[in-house]
């Protein structure tokens, strides 16, 4: 699954470009990881999801394609190294105010609403998440509702 991803990655970075790689403190790292773990966690990484993926980081940070592609990159790597959530909701917690981290669970609720439904892995991965970014459990379902009804679902998590 991750193989998919990274070859994605390497196609799209081919033509002798090569995106300079981010800082192991830059904060966006740390964010787009949860989100690649978020795409991840069900077993697979759809196109769609790959595709959502890739919009949100560059819209969210406001890089262009070959940056964007950097960053998932580098992303995907420290993800596949990660033993757990910490060391991303650490990073995020220093690096982001209330609002921020509230945008980060709502950016995990928008890749695991990507195929309409969200497993119980993805709806367990943002529990944990949100707990551990401080995002309350009102906020944590308010977003999760406010997402949800901009897709036309109601809520389902799949068994």
């Amino acid at each position: 699954m991750f193989d998919s991803l990274r070859k994605l990655i390497s196609d799209l970075g081919e033509g002798g470009k090569h995106a300079a790689r981010f800082a192991d403190d830059d904060y966006r790292v740390a964010a787009a990881a949860l989100l690649v773990h978020a795409a991840a966690i069900d077993g697979s990484i759809s196109d769609a999801e790959r595709d959502n993926l890739h919009g949100l980081i560059k819209q969210r940070f406001d890089l262009d394609d070959a940056a964007t592609d950097a960053l998932v990159a580098e992303a995907t790597e420290v993800e596949q190294k990660a033993v757990d959530l910490y060391r991303f909701t650490a990073k995020l917690n220093r690096s982001l105010d209330e609002a921020g981290r509230a945008r980060m669970v709502e950016m995990m609720w928008q890749i695991a609403y990507t195929d309409g439904v969200v497993t119980e892995f993805e709806d367990n991965l943002i529990w944990r998440a949100a707990d551990l970014l401080g995002v309350s459990q009102g906020e944590r379902i308010a977003l999760r509702e406010r997402v949800s009804g901009s897709r036309g679902n109601g809520g389902k998590v799949a068994q």
